[in-house]
C-alpha cells in the first residue's frame, strides 16, 4: 500500500477564514477581563464623541431651528445676511414686488430684533422679537403648548416660551407686562424654542413694527410662501430679478449659510471638534494597548496556531474578526449609554441631536478604529517564531 504524502495544498479561503474566526471569538471570550479592557476603550471614545457631536449638532439646530420651522420656502433677505439676525432691513417695496412674482403664494414682512421685558420685581430680560402677519403667520409661532397662533391677532399681545416663565417673572396666561416700555398681556406659550441666545417671543409684525421703531416702509426678512408644485430655483430667481438689492434663498439654501456661518465664525465647531476627536485618540489607544497586550499575553498560542500552519494573513483574520466584534459590539453599548444620557438631560435649553446617520457613522468609524489597533498589534506576530512553542 502507497503511504501518502505530504499535503500540497491549502484549505479553501472561507474555510480558514471560519477556522480563524472561531478562534479569535474564543480566544476573546477566554479573558473576560482583557475583552472587558479592551471594550471600555471603544465605549469611551463612542460616549464621549457621540456626547460631544450631540451637543455640538443640539447647537446647529438652535442656529437653524427657526428656519427649519417657518413654512416658508424662499427667504428675502439683506444684503450680505448670512443668517437670521436683527439688525439689518430690506425696503418692504421688496416684498411687495415678490407678491407679484408667478408661483408666489405669499410673501410677508417678518420683524426680528432683540426686545426686553421687565420684570415685576425690578431688572429686564432679553427676548428675541418676531413680529409675523396674520393670516398667514409664516414666521410662527409653532410648538403651542397653550393658546394658539390667532390669538397675536389681538391688540398687545403676544407668545412666549414656557420654559422661561420664572425667569421673565413668573408668567401665566392673561399676565401683563412691559416689553420695550409697552404693557403687554401673554396669550400662550412656546416649548423648545431657546435659540443660541434669548428664547424667541412672537407678536403680531404690525405691533412688532412698533415695539422696534421699525419704519413702515422697512423689514428685517421677507418670507415667501410658493404656489403648489412650484420650483422653488425658479421662482427664486424669477424674485431676485425684482428686488433692490436684497438677496433671496431657497429654505434649504439659507439652512447651509447658517452652518457655515456657526462652523467657520463661531468657536463651536473648532471647541467640539476638538474635543470629538480627543474621544476618538484616547479610545484608539485604549484599544490598542489592550488588543497589543491581549497578543503579548497569548503569544504562545500565536505561536502554536504558527506552528500547525497558520500564516500571518490567517492570523490577521483572526485580529480582523476580533476587532470588528469589539466595535459592533462596543459601540451598541456605547449607542445605548448616550441615548440614556440625552434622554436624562434633554430641556428645552439644550438637548443631545443624534439622528440615525450618526449612529451608522459611530458603528462604522468605531470598527475602523478597531481594525487599525489591530493592524498594530499584527505588526507583533509577524515576527513570532512557530518553534517557541517548542522552547
Amino acid at each position: 500500500m502507497k503511504a501518502a504524502g505530504p499535503i500540497l495544498t491549502r484549505a479553501s479561503f472561507p474555510f480558514r477564514f471560519r477556522t480563524m474566526a472561531r478562534a479569535g471569538v474564543r480566544m476573546m471570550f477566554h479573558d473576560w477581563l482583557k475583552m472587558a479592557g479592551t471594550m471600555l476603550g471603544v465605549v469611551f471614545a463612542v460616549v464621549l464623541s457621540n456626547q460631544q457631536l450631540g451637543t455640538f449638532m443640539g447647537l446647529v439646530y438652535k442656529n437653524i431651528m427657526f428656519v427649519n420651522n417657518t413654512t416658508a420656502e424662499l427667504w428675502i433677505v439683506p444684503p450680505g445676511a448670512e443668517t437670521v439676525q436683527g439688525g439689518k432691513v430690506v425696503p418692504y417695496s421688496d416684498i411687495l414686488a415678490a407678491r407679484t412674482t408667478p408661483g408666489v403664494a405669499a410673501a410677508e414682512p417678518l420683524v426680528f430684533a432683540t426686545a426686553t421685558v421687565a420684570l415685576p420685581a425690578g431688572g429686564s430680560e432679553p427676548v428675541n422679537l418676531v413680529g409675523a402677519s396674520y393670516p398667514g403667520y409664516l414666521g410662527g409661532p409653532w410648538n403651542l403648548v397653550a393658546g394658539q397662533a390667532k390669538v397675536l391677532n389681538r391688540p398687545d399681545t403676544m407668545i412666549f416660551e414656557d420654559s422661561e416663565r420664572e425667569t421673565l417673572g413668573g408668567l401665566n396666561l392673561g399676565s401683563v407686562r412691559e416689553v420695550n416700555g409697552r404693557k403687554i398681556t401673554v396669550g400662550g406659550f412656546t416649548w423648545g424654542l431657546i435659540p443660541f441666545g434669548p428664547s424667541y417671543a412672537f407678536a403680531d409684525y404690525e405691533l412688532a413694527r412698533e415695539l422696534t421703531k421699525l419704519p413702515r416702509d422697512r423689514a428685517n426678512f421677507g418670507l415667501i410662501k410658493l404656489e403648489p408644485g412650484a420650483d422653488p430655483d425658479v421662482v427664486k430667481k424669477a424674485v431676485a430679478e425684482r428686488l433692490s438689492g436684497s438677496g433671496v434663498f431657497t429654505q434649504p439654501e439659507f439652512r447651509r449659510s447658517i452652518v457655515k456661518n456657526v462652523l467657520t465664525k463661531t468657536p463651536i465647531g473648532i471647541t467640539f471638534g476638538t474635543s470629538t476627536l480627543f474621544g476618538l485618540i484616547v479610545g484608539f489607544v485604549i484599544v490598542s494597548l489592550s488588543m497589543f497586550s491581549a497578543v503579548v499575553d497569548n503569544i504562545r498560542e500565536f505561536g502554536t496556531l504558527k506552528a500547525i500552519g497558520a500564516t500571518n494573513f490567517d492570523l490577521g483574520m483572526l485580529l480582523f474578526v476580533q476587532s470588528v466584534l469589539y466595535g459592533v459590539l462596543g459601540s451598541i453599548i456605547g449607542l445605548f449609554l448616550v441615548s440614556r444620557m440625552a434622554i436624562g438631560i434633554r430641556s428645552a435649553k439644550l438637548a443631545l441631536n443624534l439622528p440615525p446617520q450618526l449612529t451608522i457613522g459611530t458603528v462604522v468609524v468605531m470598527v475602523f478604529m478597531c481594525v487599525m489597533a489591530s493592524g498594530l498589534a499584527l505588526l507583533r506576530l509577524r515576527k513570532v517564531e512557530p518553534t517557541m512553542v517548542f522552547r
